[in-house]
């Protein structure tokens, strides 16, 4: 089988278990975000292969593909599809919530905003992060208008805390300092280069 099957040169794409739709429809746009983020997360366990979070981060990413697949479940699928369809359930949230708690315990309290940064491993994490807020407000969206698993909107919401408290344990775990936001921090002159005397 070929990869390209020229089906989607139209601009529709297909839902499983259901018709076809434009590739700017918001569940197609959903699901799409959340394919994104499964991507960086995989570039993430590359940077971190040497960290215990590389087993995490593919279960987080398995998680991930189930839950695309469960977005991209057409609302009027036949009572076939939809029962081939896998979900995420609030047993997966639980988990989160654990792996939260864990990471979290080795952290000193976080007393001041944060910026983005720190090691590369931390910054990697940290664009998971902000990824993952995306593709939560695209489902938010979603649900706004379609039927969406309610599981799926509170799982994204634990996945950013999570990816948040492990971007800190990484800074941690490398001595890296954490850029701390400084709203009120006098902006530095830019250096000027020297001038070199004419020869």
């Amino acid at each position: 089988m070929k990869i390209y099957t020229k089906t989607g040169d139209g601009g529709e794409t297909g839902l499983f278990g259901g018709g076809r739709v434009p590739k700017s429809n918001p569940r197609v746009q959903a699901y799409g975000d959340i394919d994104e983020l499964n991507a960086h997360l995989g570039w993430a366990a590359t940077v971190l292969r040497h960290l215990p979070l590389e087993v995490e981060i593919r279960q987080l990413q398995s998680d991930l593909f189930t839950l695309g697949a469960d977005l991209a479940t057409a609302p009027d699928a036949s009572p076939a599809a939809a029962a081939k369809t896998v979900r995420l359930d609030e047993t997966r949230v639980k988990r989160l919530e654990s792996l939260i708690d864990g990471w979290e315990a080795d952290l000193n309290p976080l007393k001041n905003f944060i910026l983005p940064g720190g090691s590369p491993g931390a910054a990697a994490l940290q664009v998971c992060r902000a990824v993952c807020r995306r593709a939560e407000r695209s489902t938010v969206h979603l649900a706004a208008s379609e039927v969406v698993n309610p599981a799926a909107l509170v799982y994204l919401n634990r996945l950013s805390d999570l990816l948040f408290v492990l971007a800190r344990w990484v800074n941690a775990r490398d001595r890296a300092e954490e850029p701390v936001w400084k709203p009120r921090e006098a902006i530095p002159r830019p250096r000027m280069k020297p001038r070199h005397p004419k020869a």
